[in-house]
């Protein structure tokens, strides 16, 4: 997972974070999703690149989106990732009981069925909504799970984060050169990975037409469903309108037509599940939680690439 808010890095320390997850630990949960809304749009208008951002990658969603319901939209969106992080804070307190009664699903059968073929199960998923509730939600329902992140700077805070991960029952590995391996490894444990797939962080992904515009999603589920045989299930978890709600959706494996050699498998593999995550995506938009540039056409895109080539 990355962090899109950037801009308060330097401010916003480990010390913020633990303090953040104390307070949230400690504030019943009708009361921080209310303070959640009431303090997110300060924190929009505190970073302008980011709602311009947003507001742009919504508009690819839906071009008629303008004005007041644009603008909407994208506190919206604010308003979602700050709930995602207040609940992420919150969920190594709660009870097995509450968090499986606050997620409804549809389609998890199809992640079963893949389970019981013994080669694991890759969930392809979009930065929407609420996943890290589902990790432990899966957690509960007794599936080993391996989740894939973008490290995070400084270290002290990607530590923080595994920790809070772990608690919750998930296994994890930072992106980068021994991510692949780990997840062939628990692949073969037949365990669920996620990845989350609408963005191309390392920088050297698959070019497929997203949102009606070319870009760069990254090749990874697609190679390592080819490599391992096990399923590539794109999903999404949706915030509902009820305190600590969430809906689970799972769609249909994808299928990998075996075209020319391992290349143009995985081009069409990785176009196949862009096509998906557009429909995921499109359910509800507002939930986004892309701040970054994701396309060439955004501005700073090029200048993020240069960086991501000069690490």
């Amino acid at each position: 997972m990355a962090n899109p808010f950037d801009e308060l890095a330097d401010a916003f320390t480990v010390g913020g974070y633990r303090l953040g997850s104390v307070i949230a630990r400690l504030t019943p949960a009708p009361i921080s999703q209310g303070a959640v809304s009431l303090l997110a749009p300060g924190v929009a208008l505190s970073l302008r690149k980011r709602r311009f951002m947003i507001e742009r990658h919504l508009q690819r969603v839906d071009p008629s989106l303008t004005g007041f319901a644009l603008h909407r939209a994208s506190q919206q969106a604010f308003d979602s990732y700050m709930r995602y992080y207040t609940e992420s804070f919150r969920l190594p307190t709660l009870s097995a009981k509450h968090v499986l009664k606050s997620l409804s699903n549809d389609g998890f059968h199809y992640i079963e069925s893949a389970l019981e073929l013994g080669k694991g199960a890759i969930v392809a998923l979009p930065h929407l909504g609420g996943w890290e509730w589902a990790g432990r939600w899966m957690a509960e329902m007794g599936h080993r799970m391996t989740v894939i992140v973008e490290p995070l700077e400084p270290p002290e805070l990607f530590d923080w984060f595994t920790k809070l991960r772990s608690d919750l029952g998930m296994n994890v590995v930072p992106l980068g050169p021994g991510a692949a391996p780990a997840v062939l490894a628990a692949l073969r444990r037949n365990e669920v990975v996620c990845l989350l797939s609408d963005r191309d962080i390392q920088g050297n992904g698959v070019e497929v037409d997203f949102f009606g515009e070319r870009t760069t999603l990254p090749a990874g589920p697609a190679m390592l469903g080819i490599r391992s045989g096990a399923a590539v299930v794109p999903g999404a978890v949706y915030f509902t309108s009820a305190v600590d709600g969430h809906h689970c959706v799972i769609r249909p494996p994808l299928v990998f037509k075996k075209i020319g050699g391992l290349r143009e498998q995985v081009a069409a593999g990785t176009q196949a599940l862009a096509l998906e995550l557009e429909g995921l995506i499109r359910r509800a938009p507002e939930q986004w939680h892309l701040f970054q540039p994701n396309w060439p056409s955004d501005p700073g895109y090029a200048e993020m690439r240069a960086r991501t080539i000069a690490e």
